[in-house]
Order: C-alpha cells, then structure tokens, then sequence
C-alpha cells in the first residue's frame, strides 16, 4: 500500500483521487442504494395488491383485518368486530406484516 501512496504522490494523484471516489462511489451504491430501492419497491408491491380480508399489521402496531380499500390511497381496518379505523396506505408495514404472517403459517 505504501509504495501505491508514494506513487500517487508522485504525479499521478488526481487519477488516484478519481479512482479512489469512484470506487467509493460504487461500494455505497451496492451496499446503501440499491438494498434500499428493492425494498422501497418491494413495499410498494405489498401495498398495492391489499385487498379485502387480508391480515395486515400498520407501522404502529396496530394489527386488524382489511375491511376496504379506497381509491384515495386509504384503507379501513377491522381491528375488533364492529371496530372500523381508516388509515393511509403507506401506515401499512410490509415487513411486520410479513414477519406476522410467516409466525402463524408455523403455528399452524
């Protein structure tokens, strides 16, 4: 590494510089970016195919049963019986929903 530096340091710094930002630059967009669109996506996904019925569980906490979808981006959640509260779509967590569902499906 040490002779790599003195190198650089001789003429070729502004290369290396270069070099150095833009592998910097890909590392941070393999392993910060890119999960983060796929995951982003992946929710957007989950929220767009909620329909009635579905078991689904809101950022909250709160855990209940879709009653409706509306167009306006709003869904109404069954969360007791006679228990009807309207919350936005993007309230719903994919993950925890998920992680919910994966739990009773071993239940079971």
């Amino acid at each position: 590494m040490l002779p790599l530096l003195q190198a650089a340091q001789q003429g070729g710094s502004q290369w290396f510089t270069l070099v150095l930002f833009g592998g910097m630059f890909v590392v941070m967009y393999f392993f910060m970016i890119r999960p983060q669109q796929k995951k982003a996506k992946e929710a957007k996904n989950f929220r767009e195919n909620i329909k009635k019925g579905d078991e689904v569980v809101t950022i909250g906490g709160l855990h209940g049963k879709v009653h409706s979808v509306k167009d306006n981006g709003t869904i109404v959640l069954e969360a007791d019986p006679g228990v009807r509260l309207t919350f936005s779509l993007e309230s719903i967590s994919a993950e925890s929903t998920k992680k919910i569902m994966e739990t009773e499906l071993k239940k079971s």
